[in-house]
């Protein structure tokens, strides 16, 4: 005896392998949307010696941007690992630069990076444009780690977990 498939049964198979197309697809757009890495922005630096440091003379190097202010008091609580962690990576290539907010006098984080011996670049934002290119930046602190080839692997905002932070790091300066 020979079966025949009903409409219902053909429009249900339909169903079922559209949405298994729109399933896979949307699984595709998830993992490119995951895995794709943001290039940090094109920007530079002023130094709080007046020198200019370009996001193009860091390439090559695996770089932590902090951004942070004296007033803010978890910013000031995790500057003594972050000069820890620059410490122990300075030379195999990690650069730092600790961008001071907008609204942090200069003459604050002059003496904040002197009287702390900051070993890194310390850099001025006065008018929040690399606040602004950095996705908007509005708390502090926000950390931002940007590998060999100028994209940024991973983003804290708040203290990070310093062992992960290490840990992701050397996978970085390894490359």
């Amino acid at each position: 005896m020979q079966t025949q498939s009903s409409p219902a049964a053909g429009k249900q198979t339909w169903i079922k392998a559209l949405a298994a197309i729109v399933v896979l697809g949307l699984a595709i757009v998830a993992w490119f949307s995951f895995s794709a890495k943001d290039a940090a922005p094109n920007v530079t630096f002023t130094g709080l010696d007046g020198k200019k440091i370009t996001s193009e003379s860091l390439r090559g190097k695996v770089v932590m941007v902090n951004f942070w202010a004296t007033s803010c008091v978890t910013c000031v609580k995790e500057m003594p690992h972050m000069v820890e962690t620059y410490n122990k990576y300075k030379d195999q290539g990690l650069e730092f630069v600790a961008v001071a907010m907008s609204y942090d006098p200069p003459n604050y984080v002059l003496n904040y990076a002197q009287t702390r011996n900051l070993p890194f670049k310390v850099a001025l934002d006065t008018t929040g444009e690399l606040a602004k290119s950095f996705g908007d930046v509005k708390l502090t602190p926000t950390t931002y780690v940007i590998d060999k080839q100028g994209n940024i692997i991973k983003r804290y905002v708040g203290e990070p977990e310093f062992a992960a932070l290490h840990q992701l790091l050397e996978k970085a300066l390894a490359v």
